[in-house]
């Protein structure tokens, strides 16, 4: 293989999780709401494996490492939130959730990347909280409260040992 592919490998995984992100965006404005959801867990799945696989080829890079940032902007805060507004009925708290909960996540990331950790996540990853979110979409359920929740444990001092 071309070692010019080989280094975008990696990167092929992450604009793939973008784009589950995306896709999820897009079906839940359809009204097509568990497949939304659907579409984060694929983004998780193809999340899991592009740090994996970069690290595994010896092709790491910052463009990668941003690159991922901010397909799990997309995929883990935004997407998972837009389900949740849609699944929520209408109030101040919802409205409060919907915004602190990507804003929570985004900056959770900026601080990862700032401050990298080693064998540990401080505070819950957003990939994690995402699933939570998407898990809720899955049944058409969705709470004010675990939002702010997830949102606060994203960004707490909370260390978590990584897999």
């Amino acid at each position: 293989m071309s070692s010019r592919f080989v280094k975008w490998v990696p990167n092929l995984f992450t604009m793939g999780n973008l784009l589950s992100g995306l896709f999820s965006i897009t079906f839940n404005m359809s009204g097509y709401l568990r497949m939304a959801a659907l579409f984060i867990f694929l983004a998780a799945l193809l999340d899991l494996f592009d740090g994996r696989i970069a690290r595994k080829l010896k092709v790491n890079s910052e463009l990668g490492v941003e690159l991922d940032s901010l397909a799990d902007v997309v995929s883990f805060g935004v997407a998972p939130a837009l389900l949740f507004h849609t699944l929520s009925p209408h109030s101040l708290l919802t409205s409060l959730a919907f915004m602190l909960y990507p804003a929570m996540g985004a900056l959770r990331l900026a601080r990862f990347s700032a401050k990298p950790t080693i064998g540990y996540f401080m505070g819950i990853p957003i990939p994690l909280a995402g699933l939570i979110m998407a898990g809720m979409g899955l049944f058409l359920y969705s709470n004010p409260y675990v939002a702010i929740l997830l949102a606060i444990l994203m960004v707490s001092p909370i260390r978590i040992k990584k897999l």
